[in-house]
């Protein structure tokens, strides 16, 4: 056990943390008596949270011995020249207070443009500390299930993560695997993935991820799940998801990192895949406000009120992170709505941590 001074000094750093970082806080508190009060130099909608509200959410975090992190919209996004991408501001320093911090770290992301190797490559290139081993998706694990399976794929994927197949038989198809094929989601690609399904006696679709869209440097890009789905009305079949949102993704994740759901956060800019896949494995999870949020949702957090607040991503993101509320539809003044970016983040989550644990005098 923590000694009594050192929760409320880890509530105080917190609220410091974010009143410095200018997070947003709905309307709702505004004009609130007591420790959550605003003050009248800050802007409206900018009101430091009472450390009552912030106790549940420092009680939320002992025990968290580990990060999960998105990359694309969480860390860069990606495009621009030769698809290097641009990092996102701060994302460079949030892994390096994690890696500092002690907390361990994983990478998960449903990157199938290129192999682990390459894209890791690229990474390094934007300036991100990361190397192959710290970083969990699809096509490896896609690859286990074809061996353990002893399936022979028909792929449907991106030319140049084509060599994480290599190995893997592919003769006389009795599966498809479809992954982030880009250009290659032609009509002929498509139908010919269809036919393979349609003639099989027991059809087999793997889908390296879910996703409806991601962020590119300019704009939104549709994404494999749009294609899976495609795949799955024609052939009037379920497809088997390899990549976030599924659960055995999450959980190669911790499993790798050697660590129960519990005590694992989740940091993605997905609501669904990134948040709501990672709670299903029973971990906690946070929605940053950059990548696809961004774009969707520019100015959705501005002047919320109690009418529109159950439609805000801002406010279901922090409920779903600890619980507070398992329906999307039921949001009250017990919840505690903020979002930013994954760098301030880093900063209030490892300020919380290294304050609560660290031995009183």
């Amino acid at each position: 056990m923590f000694k009594k001074g050192k929760l409320f000094q880890a509530l105080h750093v917190t609220r410091a943390r974010l009143w410095k970082c200018k997070l947003h806080f709905p309307g709702r508190f505004a004009g609130r008596k007591g420790l959550g009060a605003g003050k009248a130099c800050m802007p409206a909608g900018l009101r430091p949270p009472s450390l009552l509200m912030m106790a549940d959410w420092a009680q939320s975090l002992l025990g968290i011995k580990g990060l999960l992190l998105d990359v694309s919209g969480v860390l860069y996004d990606s495009g621009g020249e030769e698809g290097g991408g641009v990092p996102i501001p701060g994302s460079i320093e949030a892994v390096k207070k994690i890696k500092a911090s002690g907390l361990k770290l994983r990478f998960c992301t449903n990157e199938t443009q290129a192999t682990r190797e390459k894209f890791v490559e690229k990474l390094q290139r934007l300036g991100f500390d990361i190397v192959v081993n710290e970083v969990t998706a699809p096509a490896p694990a896609a690859c286990r299930i074809l061996k353990e399976r002893q399936l022979r794929p028909h792929l449907l994927v991106h030319d140049d993560v084509l060599p994480e197949f290599e190995g893997i038989d592919k003769s006389s198809p009795n599966c498809v695997v479809v992954g982030d094929a880009a250009d290659n989601f032609s009509y002929k690609n498509l139908n010919d993935a269809f036919r393979v399904l349609i003639g099989l006696e027991n059809p087999v679709l793997l889908s390296l991820g879910k996703g409806r869209y991601y962020k590119e440097t300019d704009g939104l890009k549709l994404d494999v799940g749009v294609y899976m789905k495609a795949l799955e009305y024609a052939c009037d079949i379920q497809a088997e998801v390899v990549g976030k949102p599924a659960k055995m993704f999450f959980q190669s994740a911790l499993t790798e990192m050697g660590i129960e759901p519990h005590q694992a956060i989740m940091i993605g800019d997905d609501i669904v895949h990134d948040v709501g896949g990672a709670q299903q494995c029973g971990m906690k999870a946070l929605q940053v406000r950059t990548g696809k949020y961004s774009i969707v949702h520019p100015d959705k957090t501005k002047g919320d009120t109690k009418e529109n607040a159950v439609r805000s991503p801002c406010l279901l993101s922090f409920s779903f992170c600890f619980g507070l509320r398992n329906n999307k539809q039921v949001l009250t003044e017990g919840c505690f709505p903020i979002t930013a970016d994954v760098y301030q983040w880093v900063v209030i989550i490892i300020s919380i941590l290294i304050t609560i644990v660290t031995p009183g005098p």
